[in-house]
Formats: C-alpha cells, structure tokens, sequence
C-alpha cells in the first residue's frame, strides 16, 4: 500500500509555476474556523492579513482550495470558505447540497467579520447559495459575482457533472481515482488534477481513497440541480450583479440563461470567457482573478 504525504499548503508553488505566476515566498495563508449557532464548525482559508475584500463559494463536491491559483493571482485578503459537507467543514443542516440552508450558515460566517467582506463570489452550487445569502441577508453583501451559474441551470445542462460526481464511492488506488478524473477534464494538466484530488480526498486506512464531501459520509446528499425558483431572489436585489461566463464545452450556462439573467437583474455584467468551460477557475484563474479585482475596485 502506498501512503501519499499530503500537507494543503505545500503545492502552491506549483500553482504559481503552472499559470506563470511569481513565487518568491509562500503567501500569508491560514486555515479557520467559524463557529454556528448550532455548534457545527464551517472552515476556510484566509489569505492575507488585512480585513477580507472578498468571500469565496466553491461548487458542488469541490472545496476551498479550488481558488487557490485565483488567490495567488490576486494578491489580496481573501476569504474562501468550504460549503457545509464539503472540504473541512461540518456537514449542512439539511444536507450539502441545499443552497438556501447553505445561505444561513455562510451569513452567519459573514456576520462575524469586522468589517464586513463587500464582494461575494459564488461558482455552481456556492453561486446559488451566494445568491441566496444576498437576497435574504442584503446587508451583507455589497457586490456579487456568480461564476458560471444561473438559475436556469438544471439537470440536463448538468449532467456530464453529476455523471462525475455520482461515480464510484470509492477507489482503490490513488491511480484509478486520476484516472477517472482525467477522463472527465481532458483539458486540465495531470499536476493540476493531481493537487486538486490530494486537497478533495482522503486516503483510508485499507489505502484506498474517497472524496472529502457529504456524498460519502454519514448521509447520502445529492446535489439539486433545479433552482429555477431563484430567478425571484436574484431579481430582488439591488446591488451590481456579474456573471462570469465559461464559453467552451462544459459550461453549464446558455445563451437563454445569459439572455434571462440581463433581464431580470436591474444593474447586470456579463462577461465571457474563452477556453474555460464550467470551473472557470480553474481552466483560465489568472483571467478570473483579472476580473474580479476590477468588479471589485469599481465598487
């Protein structure tokens, strides 16, 4: 059996290396956690040292780390959280996969920073949720940017994702679980899907693996993909609204959902992106990165 060493934050030099990025010292970086009023614990990474300019949600069955060559290209304190059920975090309150449950947990993280985070990002499920935190929670939340994600998403757009996520429950070896990766993101580099499996897996005693979220622990969690209802929420808000578009196979937006989203948001952005398909940042996080630091600097 193989034993794989792995310490979260020794790959960032490859990140950097990868996307062309400088790398003189390792960046300020922390993991935390957040206390909820119920006792469950929801963790993060805390880039930089100054107070948090923007808050991260990754997608379904990802985690934290997702943005990690997105961090590094911006250069600033940033926040990015593992959803409930995912990653380090505790599991959600009414599964991991349930945006608006999500919402209040994410709310009550974003409560307890002084001062408050004014950029919230969202990619996939963490997109919905963030959707939901500013509609329910407006205060919180001063500028939102959705990453490839609607509500018109549903489950045939997104069913090359969850023929993915609902693979095996667990593999082997290290190996096969590359292996079935690769096969669903031909595109990405083996360094990149190397890093991205030690940091959303763990190795089990027998030396086989299994993914960190909520599918495989004490509850069976599906993500719902049918969310059309939100178009409501995302009406009702009054702040900038950016949808950041991927252009290439995978991306689960449509020109419908693109169409819907600038006529039912009253101050829209859309801005596409080339060669990236739904993990925009992780296809193209140098360009991401570009584009929310000016999203946020127009504020």
């Amino acid at each position: 059996m193989e034993n794989i060493f792995y310490d979260e934050f020794s790959m960032l030099h490859e990140n950097a290396e990868e996307f062309g990025l400088p790398f003189e010292q390792a960046p300020v970086l922390r993991r935390e956690e957040f206390a909820l009023s119920d006792g469950r614990l929801l963790s993060g990474l805390r880039w930089g040292d100054q107070p948090v300019s923007m808050t991260l949600l990754h997608g379904g069955a990802q985690n934290a780390h997702t943005w990690d060559t997105v961090c590094l290209a911006l250069g600033r304190s940033v926040l990015a959280l593992d959803l409930p059920g995912h990653g380090h975090s505790d599991g959600g309150a009414r599964g991991a996969g349930d945006p608006v449950s999500n919402a209040l947990d994410i709310a009550q993280v974003l409560e307890g920073l002084q001062p408050k985070s004014p950029l919230l990002v969202g990619m996939s499920l963490g997109g919905l949720t963030a959707i939901s935190v500013a509609a329910t929670k407006p205060h919180l939340v001063a500028r939102l940017v959705l990453v490839d994600i609607t509500p018109g998403v549903n489950r045939e757009k997104a069913n090359h994702i969850t023929a993915f996520v609902n693979g095996p429950a667990t593999f082997p070896s290290f190996d096969e679980l590359l292996k079935r990766t690769k096969e669903f993101n031909p595109t990405r580099s083996e360094s990149s899907l190397r890093r991205g499996i030690l940091h959303n897996a763990l190795q089990l005693e027998d030396g086989s693996w299994q993914w960190r979220y909520a599918r495989h622990r004490d509850v069976e969690a599906p993500l719902p993909l049918d969310h059309g209802s939100r178009w409501d929420d995302l009406a009702s808000l009054k702040i900038p609204v950016l949808l950041v578009r991927g252009m290439s196979s995978g991306s689960v937006v449509d020109d419908d959902d693109e169409a819907k989203f600038l006529e039912v948001v009253t101050d829209a952005t859309v801005i596409r992106v080339e060669g990236a398909g739904h993990s925009i940042q992780g296809d193209r996080p140098v360009e991401l990165a570009k584009i929310l630091a000016t999203f946020a600097d127009e504020a």
